[in-house]
């Protein structure tokens, strides 16, 4: 990988400061203080996303507080059962009423991804409080609680629920249920490097509350359809080295929905699939979700003490280039081009 430590990615970061600008126990006032709370994430929300929003809004529950959860996009079935009975609003053309004075928006700072609620959310930045782990952000939020060392959203959610003093209830349904589904999820249960000791102090407490990792993980990990192995075989099919080796590219494309009787619901974290192969550094997907329209997914590997081989690429730089974003090591974005064009463009991109 020509020895680089950034393969060759030379990305000027002109981004705006994306940082916290308030304190936990601001927000917590913040919070405390709203008669009507409106919560959401990104479009297309995971297992972080979407266990945040639980969170709060179970918390509030346990209150007799009213917080209303808006997603966007489809949920997928394997976490649409950690739902469970909380209330949840989908927003498809028609935004919310005006009847919210605080908007939660939760895992993610960037306009690009809030999708149709985008436009309602422009006009109302004074109440909205951001709360985020990702690196880079938009200036959406008068409120920002944000801290990219953290392994998931819902870990910054812990200490901020501590200062509402509000219980993280245990059992199906509860708080600690929500917050363990985006601290596991986002640390690829616990394989990443984000899962670092603050991470698994959190999960040892999680667990202690009574959390089922067992059946989490069989909820979440464990139910999909036979279309995703026939989908995995024509991913591994597609597959392309690049950089002596390093770096993996698969691609699947409409056909391979339509031959298999497939769908996008039927691929998370396929792209982790070449990463159990030594020399691979980098794995890319590339999903041709609709004619001209791509979606990317990078990861990577960090490296490893005394390994002189191993190098650290920045996927949230890689991403950039193409209007997305996400961490060092996992990150993603949509592009206008079909499937071909796109992996050329990521392979120049590489350098």
């Amino acid at each position: 990988m020509g020895g680089s430590d950034r393969v060759g990615l030379e990305v000027e970061r002109n981004m705006s400061e994306y940082s916290s600008n308030a304190s936990v126990e601001q927000i917590a006032g913040r919070i405390e203080a709203a008669r009507r709370i409106l919560l959401t994430t990104h479009i297309k929300p995971d297992g972080d996303g979407l266990g945040a929003a639980l969170a709060i809004a179970r918390a509030m529950q346990s209150r007799g507080r009213c917080a209303d959860i808006f997603l966007m996009g489809p949920v997928e079935p394997r976490l649409r059962e950690i739902i469970a009975d909380t209330p949840i609003h989908l927003v498809e053309d028609q935004p919310p009423g005006n009847e919210y004075d605080l908007v939660v928006v939760l895992d993610t700072g960037s306009w690009s991804q809030l999708g149709p609620l985008a436009g309602w959310l422009r006009t109302r930045r004074e109440i909205i409080v951001g709360i985020d782990h990702h690196a880079k952000g938009d200036d959406l939020a008068a409120m920002r609680l944000v801290d990219p060392q953290a392994a998931s959203t819902t870990q910054l959610l812990v200490p901020l629920l501590e200062a509402m003093g509000c219980e993280i209830t245990p059992g199906v349904g509860g708080v600690a249920e929500a917050l363990f589904v985006g601290l596991a999820t986002d640390t690829g249960w616990f394989r990443f490097s984000s899962a670092d000791g603050r991470a698994m102090r959190l999960a040892a407490r999680l667990l202690e509350l009574g959390v089922d990792k067992t059946r989490l993980y069989q909820i979440i990990e464990e139910r999909f359809r036979p279309q995703r192995l026939a989908l995995q075989a024509r991913a591994l099919a597609s597959m392309q080295y690049v950089r002596d080796g390093a770096v993996a590219i698969m691609t699947l494309g409409r056909e391979d929905f339509q031959a298999t009787g497939g769908d996008v619901e039927d691929i998370p974290e396929l792209v982790n699939t070449p990463m159990s192969v030594r020399a691979v550094r980098v794995s890319i997907l590339l999903v041709e979700t609709e004619r001209n329209q791509t979606k990317m997914s990078f990861r990577s590997k960090p490296p490893v003490n005394g390994a002189d081989h191993d190098v650290d690429v920045d996927m949230n730089v890689l991403a950039q280039r193409f209007g997305g974003g996400g961490h060092g090591h996992a990150a993603g974005a949509r592009v206008t081009m079909g499937i071909d064009e796109a992996r050329t463009a990521v392979v120049a991109a590489l350098g």
